[in-house]
């Protein structure tokens, strides 16, 4: 078969489709052929050429005409139609490209902010670990404490004794100093059961895997893992690094294998650098606490259900489990259950207030999209009003009102499909930057918020459903044309003082525009109250000096006497008021640890017998006046409270309420410990926040460090020289010590950076939403003002021309946008203060019923007003009645 004549066996549709040139031609041809058909029949009939010619044409009904049905015939002509109407729309739009670049870059603000919100949302919420079968993974979830954590002992009998789960694996966070000969680093750690990377399918880049053969007791596998990135940024790819032999916390350790790329552990928000054994902690950590059933040290157990198995038949087993515990170990943990939950946001650090914080920031980037919507309604209900007559003469020449909505709609599409691509791109521009921060260098905090084919399906669906809606906003307009009027009148109208759509929209805008600033004032009242509310101690003029004897290859029974020659050494610095040590300081890294105490009158230490769970604290003697934490009774401690005097402890307000009634009942008095040995209150301190700024008033207990030594601590160096020079010295008095004991020196304010992290995420994002809802209402109220400056220019020279005063043609001509302003304002800022639950659980101390914050508010808003309505003003101040009634 020819070539031609496969062109026409291709059906007709597809053909007028893909070779509409060819088909059009051949209609043209058939036509022509049935035309001169009939002038020939007229012809016989004895007309004359050009009179048979006429009357065949007649007889047709006209060649376009003809043409038209043929097509119709062929159902191409929606898509025909459609292709004119983007052609006509482009066309439009090119015509006025004032009002497209306005329209995009405001669709494209909403649409971008959505797009990043969603995100992270996605990342940390929605997207699952980046493992094989991830749908049947879960973690164990603690129902009392809200928390992953669970002892090493009781990890080992849940995942030996559990029928639900195909391998259990269980992993914890820490840092350590690693010596490769080459250089001496301190990078994050995770250290992990031996059946981690078989129970999460895993598959290293080099190398091998730990595996749980390799376990055999304590410290009986010297192994290390690294990470990709780690790898690749400290060992330059070099592939001969398998089998190297380094130094962990002065410890012989191998490198066995490199994770695969992608694979950052199970935490969404961590990133460790290497990979250790969990049986060798005393190693890592410096103290074992494999044996301690009522130590919550292992973060979290995860692992993969069995097939057929549900989240609620192996919570119901492992339940089980747990009751064995507490009948065969009653002094621990007393009764526990376990729930399971998808590892996320849930398992992490930040919990359930990051998961409110980021529905929140969902809740308010969807009313900036709003906001955006209402702002391009009532900029599409003005141009809509503005091509009344050109819509009433495209009605008058015959065409259809549904054809004329379609353009309309067509163009709406365009400008949301363009503005929305604008914001995609902007966005994914943003969320690399954001996936490359480092927020606090020492932690190993990953903010992998790249989108993926999610976050871009939700662009393009919010982009397809915003430029609908309003899209829609002038179809009553359109419906109600009179073209008959219009084209008589030769005018689209004037503005008018009734209440009109666009009004409503720019109402709706404004209040929503004015809920976003209210947000972002909140953020930063809250921001500025937490960095001066009382934590129980004073960060500001005071260093902070974290180090790890373990990683200096110090043993237990070495680092009392090495710590208090540190302090002795720092004493000696010019101008140290004081230094104390604190094994985990507060508000330092999110981690403290809790212990269940009893009254003095208990005998059965069963964990369900505990009096309080307060979290418990190794001090120097002079912590406390170093950290500038206010006594309320008592003593401090001594350097006589050791480990062979009496013990002793100075406990919180709230503990001393909660164990005592009083705070001047508890000096003197005496509770027990989980080991049962009895301490003596010496003395009451201030409550002060510990694990978070935001947590209510926790029950806290001191005891001496010399009583309970840690190898551990963070050394408060108080002084008000200035922060570098003072730790450069402190640097040179640790160098002349031990040159390498390592050691992290920074302001203590510094060392709050990760306590502060999520109030000033929280500030920072509801800032910027905030900034875009005032951009938005400058960009509605200049709409709105200078459409009325332009449709009342002819009123407003007749005003001007009869006397009236310049403060009269203002309010005439920005009265309306100024009261619509102040509505929109006053309903924006009722519904911030009924938020006020949404934004407390987004912002610590947050409350929009803050005087300063209304005032705030009000006077932003006022701002906004006048930046937009300043250039309206200009113009409708400088008209020339003369030259306007001429033109009349």
């Amino acid at each position: 078969m020819r070539l031609e004549n496969w062109f026409y066996a291709i059906p007709l549709r597809l053909r007028s489709l893909f070779r509409r040139r060819r088909v059009e031609q051949d209609l043209d041809e058939e036509l022509q052929f049935h035309l001169e058909r009939k002038i020939e029949e007229y012809i016989a009939h004895g007309l004359t050429p050009e009179d048979s010619r006429y009357a065949a044409l007649r007889a047709m009904d006209g060649l376009t005409q003809r043409k038209e049905e043929c097509r119709d015939t062929r159902r191409v002509n929606f898509i025909e139609n459609t292709v004119q109407d983007i052609r006509y729309s482009f066309r439009g739009l090119a015509k006025s490209p004032a009002f497209t670049l306005v329209a995009v870059l405001t669709l494209a603000l909403g649409i971008g902010a959505n797009a990043i919100v969603f995100s992270i949302l996605n990342a940390f919420l929605l997207r699952p670990l980046d493992v094989p079968q991830p749908q049947s993974l879960y973690m164990l979830w603690r129902d009392a404490d809200r928390s992953g954590y669970v002892s090493y002992p009781d990890y080992v009998d849940l995942r030996d004794r559990n029928r639900s789960f195909d391998g259990l694996a269980a992993f914890s966070l820490n840092p350590a100093g690693l010596d490769t000969g080459d250089t001496s680093t301190t990078l994050w750690t995770t250290e992990v059961s031996g059946n981690y990377f078989d129970v999460l399918g895993i598959q290293p880049y080099l190398g091998r895997f730990i595996h749980g053969s390799d376990e055999h007791g304590p410290n009986s596998a010297p192994y290390i893992v690294l990470s990709y990135p780690y790898w690749h940024t400290q060992f330059r790819d070099d592939r001969g690094v398998v089998g190297r032999a380094v130094r962990l916390n002065k410890h012989p350790f191998t490198i066995i294998g490199v994770a695969p790329p992608g694979f950052y552990g199970t935490l969404s928000i961590g990133a460790p650098d290497c990979f250790v054994p969990m049986v060798n902690q005393q190693q890592v950590e410096g103290a074992s606490l494999l044996n301690a059933r009522g130590t919550h040290w292992v973060f979290m157990a995860i692992g993969h259900l069995k097939a057929g198995i549900t989240p609620a038949q192996a919570s119901a087993d492992l339940n089980s489990i747990t009751s064995y515990l507490e009948r065969t170990y009653p002094k621990y943990d007393g009764h526990v259950t376990y729930s399971l939950a998808r590892p996320s946001l849930y398992g992490d650090y930040l919990g359930g207030p990051a998961r409110a914080f980021l529905g929140g920031l969902m809740l308010l980037s969807g009313l900036i999209l709003l906001a955006a919507c209402a702002n391009l309604g009532g900029l599409f209900a003005a141009r809509a009003a503005d091509r009344s007559r050109e819509v009433a003469l495209r009605l008058a020449l015959g065409s259809s009102r549904s054809r004329v909505l379609r353009t309309l709609f067509t163009e709406a599409l365009l400008i949301a499909l363009i503005g929305g691509a604008a914001g995609l791109c902007g966005s994914v521009v943003l969320l690399h930057g954001l996936s490359a921060w480092v927020p606090i260098p020492k932690f190993p905090i990953r903010i992998a918020v790249n989108p993926d084919g999610t976050v871009y399906a939700v662009a393009i669906l919010l982009a397809v459903v915003s430029g609908i809606l309003f899209g829609v906003v002038p179809v009553r307009q359109v419906l109600r044309i009179d073209s008959y009027q219009i084209v008589k009148a030769g005018s689209a109208g004037s503005a008018g003082r009734r209440l009109t759509l666009r009004d409503l929209l720019l109402a709706t805008q404004i209040a929503i525009c004015a809920v976003l600033v209210t947000s972002s004032m909140v953020a930063v009242r809250g921001m500025q109250r937490s960095l001066t509310s009382n934590f129980g101690f004073e960060p500001r003029n005071a260093m902070m000096v974290s180090t790890n004897m373990s990683m200096a290859g110090y043993g237990a029974a070495e680092v009392p006497a090495m710590q208090k020659r540190m302090i002795d050494a720092m004493k000696t610095i010019p101008g140290v008021e004081s230094v104390g040590l604190i094994d985990w300081p507060p508000l330092s890294n999110g981690s403290a640890h809790g212990t269940s105490v009893f009254t003095d009158e208990t005998t059965d230490l069963r964990a369900a017998n505990a009096s309080a769970y307060p979290i418990i604290y190794k001090v120097s003697p002079e912590y406390l006046h170093a950290a500038r934490t206010g006594f309320v009774a008592g003593r401090a401690f001594s350097w006589y409270d050791g480990q062979n005097a009496p013990r002793v402890a100075i406990v919180n307000r709230e503990f001393a309420s909660k164990m005592f009634g009083s705070s001047t009942k508890a000096v003197g008095n005496y509770f027990k410990m989980q080991d049962g040995s009895r301490t003596q209150v010496v003395g009451v301190v201030e409550d002060g926040k510990y694990m978070s700024i935001t947590e209510d008033p926790h029950p806290a207990i001191f005891v001496p460090m010399l009583q309970s030594p840690s190898s551990e601590s963070g050394m408060v160096v108080r002084s008000s020289r200035d922060p570098q020079k003072l730790g450069a010295a402190i640097r040179s008095r640790l160098r002349d010590l031990d040159a390498g004991l390592p050691a992290d020196i920074e302001t203590w304010e510094q060392g709050m950076d990760l306590a502060l992290f999520p109030s000033r995420v929280a500030t920072i994002s509801l800032g910027v939403l905030g900034l875009m809802g005032g951009m938005l209402s400058i960009t509605g109220i200049f709409g709105m003002a200078a459409y009325s400056v332009t449709k009342r220019m002819r009123e407003l020279g007749i005003r001007m021309a009869l006397g009236a005063q310049r403060r009269e043609v203002l309010r005439a001509a920005l009265g309306r946008a100024f009261k619509i302003l102040g509505f929109g304002s006053f309903v924006g800022l009722a519904l911030g203060i009924m938020a006020s639950k949404l934004l407390a659980f987004m912002v610590y101390q947050a409350t929009p019923r803050d005087p300063l914050v209304l005032a705030g508010v009000v006077l932003v808003m006022l701002m906004l007003g006048l930046l937009a309505t300043w250039v309206p003003a200009q113009r409708a101040l400088s008209l020339d009645p003369l030259k306007l009634l001429r033109e009349e």
